[in-house]
């Protein structure tokens, strides 16, 4: 069986809707799509810290374990969580991909 490329999603929750879509086309075209956990129940400020600190943890091991990060930079939006993201994967020497230049 031919190998899947494995790519994790990353970028601000309040794109969550260009998520679901990016998501959608990258599945559709054959990859395994891993994102980040959206806690709808918390508001950003109210997420107790261990559960922000496990929830980047783990994040940080889907990246480990993918091809590639795909960064959802619309508008040329990226946060600061998403930035220590990304230079988690440059140090991994991931390929890095943004929605926009």
């Amino acid at each position: 069986m031919e190998r899947l490329k494995i790519i994790t999603l990353c970028g601000s929750i309040k794109f969550r809707d260009e998520f679901e879509k990016i998501c959608l086309k990258l599945t559709i075209a054959g990859n395994v799509v891993l994102t980040p956990l959206f806690l709808k129940e918390f508001e950003k400020t109210s997420v107790p810290a261990e559960i922000k600190n496990l929830l980047s943890k783990i994040h940080k091991r889907k990246i480990e374990i993918s091809d590639e990060i795909f960064v959802i930079n619309k508008g040329g939006y990226i946060g600061e969580s998403t930035k220590s993201e990304i230079k988690y994967a440059q140090t991994l020497c991931k390929k890095i991909v943004y929605l926009e230049n």
